[in-house]
This record gives C-alpha cells, sequence and structure tokens, in this order.
C-alpha cells in the first residue's frame, strides 16, 4: 500500500534552504518512506523515526491505519536529536 507523505511547514523550510540537488536528495528519500532508507527508531519517543540522509536527519512518524507519514522535522546531524 502505498503511503501519503505530509511534510509540516519547519522541515520543508528547512530543505527549501538547502541548495538544489541537496533538496531533490532529501525528497526523493522521504517520498520513498516508509520502507526503503536508513530508518531507525528514536529511542526517547515512542512512535519517532530517524531517516538518515548523508549529514541530515528526518524525523517523522507513521500511521499505519490511516497510510500516513508525517515529517515533523529535519535537520543537520548535530542539530537535529537536540530536540529530540
Amino acid at each position: 500500500m502505498k503511503y501519503h507523505v505530509v511534510i509540516e511547514k519547519k522541515p520543508l523550510k528547512f530543505i527549501m534552504k538547502q541548495p538544489r540537488n541537496q533538496q531533490e536528495r532529501l525528497l526523493r528519500a522521504i517520498y520513498k518512506l516508509p520502507d526503503n532508507g536508513d530508518i531507525a527508531a528514536i529511542t526517547d519517543r515512542e512512535g519517532f523515526f530517524r531517516l538518515r540522509v548523508g549529514d541530515y536527519r528526518i524525523i517523522f512518524t507513521v500511521d499505519n491505519g490511516k497510510y500516513i507519514v508525517c515529517v515533523v522535522d529535519a535537520g543537520n546531524r548535530g542539530q537535529i536529536y537536540k530536540k529530540y
């Protein structure tokens, strides 16, 4: 089943500030969720996962009942985990 991807305003703003080639790379990886990529659960936050794309991290949740992937945050590797 194909999942519907929802990108919230904050991560979308971060992605759009990146160079064009990085934007494409991040968006391609996001639209392959929730099955493909270097995905791991965030240990301190139940229901949250991270996707590793080079030096960037994408934080997302998955609603398997409604087939929705919600991207809640995106950022550089060193800064993104301070929030979670």
